[in-house]
């Protein structure tokens, strides 16, 4: 494996370490808080480190130096994983959209919810400059399909601290509850276009 395939292995491998812990914590988070946007985030977060997951499993696939691996089997791997990614992440943009409408008067404590966002702006955001870097150096197609997760992943997180900030710090006012179905929008919306693009025929050879 060449060094630069080795650093974008391990650069998704750490992308899957550090994604990992997320879903754990807020879903610890959840017993304290109720913020449909902290649920949207959860589940957002799950689809994602799956996502991940298949990425990391497919890229060594495609390096393993399987002399007998041919075009079409390669191809046939790549289709099978965005497919699976595709129907996560619009099953769970669906789920998000159910939950916008879902009364839930009291939110509780979703400052965990908003920690983990903050973080993940800031580590999703320097994952999006390092895949990219990646990629113009050597261009490949899972990396491309990186960048552009890390820079939605990027912009989600923003949406999701702004939402949880508001219903952390004026949980009374009417302000809350339209950030917090907003941001539930936003992380419904991500997930539905992104998987729909991943599911559409011209992108699964270039995932």
């Amino acid at each position: 494996m060449k060094a630069a395939e080795r650093s974008g292995g391990r650069t998704l491998l750490a992308s899957v370490l550090l994604s990992a812990p997320g879903p754990i914590i807020l879903g610890v988070g959840l017993l304290f808080g109720s913020s449909s946007t902290q649920i949207a985030d959860f589940i957002r977060r799950t689809a994602e480190l799956a996502a991940l997951f298949v990425s990391l499993f497919v890229y060594r696939s495609l390096h393993s130096g399987n002399a007998q691996q041919t075009d079409e089997g390669r191809r046939n791997l790549e289709r099978a994983a965005n497919a699976s990614v595709g129907a996560a992440m619009c099953l769970s943009g669906t789920v998000m959209l159910l939950l916008i409408f879902k009364s839930n008067a009291d939110k509780g404590n979703v400052a965990t919810g908003l920690i983990i966002a903050a973080l993940g702006v800031v580590t999703n955001t320097w994952f999006w400059f390092r895949y990219r870097r990646l990629n113009d150096k050597n261009p490949e197609a899972v990396l491309a399909a990186q960048v552009k997760l890390y820079r939605a992943k990027s912009l989600v997180d923003a949406c999701v601290c702004a939402a949880l900030a508001t219903v952390l710090f004026a949980p009374d006012t009417s302000a809350a509850t339209y950030m917090d179905m907003a941001g539930s929008a936003a992380v419904a919306a991500y997930l539905i276009v992104s998987g729909i693009l991943i599911l559409k025929p011209k992108n699964a050879a270039a995932v």
